[in-house]
């Protein structure tokens, strides 16, 4: 499998790029999937919802399916968090997954930067990061830069670099 990262600070834009781009993708014949890491605690699961009962009972993994889809959770418990590698092994095959965060990680990254969160570019110390997509022009030296909205280069640009064929 092709991976592929987006990464940013708070409110860079990464959320809405990772949408357009599988959107884009999928569009091109490619099947896609994601990877989004969280900084914070979550839960994807409901209160009084059976799975929830069961998960919250002890159990390690509770998978949910309906003849629309299956979702598996697993309880980390004591247990140390998982890395990025191990987490995309678990993934079916696919053309492409996008990962959203693990910014640390030694794949392939472009970054999402918006001009109104002040912060600094990632790439500027980060050569995983590939290219940079603004809404202000920002740029890292020796790297493309993209406009953040400019949906169809920036897929040219990560099909280019992971030799990706459109279906």
């Amino acid at each position: 499998m092709k991976v592929w990262g987006i990464v940013g600070w708070k409110n860079s834009g990464k959320t809405g790029l990772m949408e357009r781009l599988v959107a884009e993708f999928v569009a091109r014949g490619l099947k896609v999937s994601t990877l989004k890491h969280a900084h914070h605690v979550f839960d994807v699961d409901q209160e009084g919802k059976d799975s929830y009962r069961h998960r919250v009972a002890g159990a390690t993994e509770v998978l949910l399916a309906s003849r629309r889809r299956w979702a598996l959770m697993h309880e980390l418990r004591d247990e140390e968090e998982q890395g990025l590698a191990v987490l995309l092994a678990k993934l079916a095959p696919v053309d492409l997954v996008l990962v959203e965060g693990y910014k640390r990680d030694l794949h392939p990254k472009i970054e999402a930067h918006r001009a109104e969160t002040g912060n600094e570019l990632i790439a500027s110390d980060d050569r995983t990061i590939m290219a940079v997509a603004s809404d202000c022009g920002a740029k890292a030296i020796g790297r493309p830069a993209f406009h953040i909205d400019d949906t169809s280069a920036i897929a040219d640009f990560i099909s280019n670099e992971l030799g990706l064929q459109d279906a």
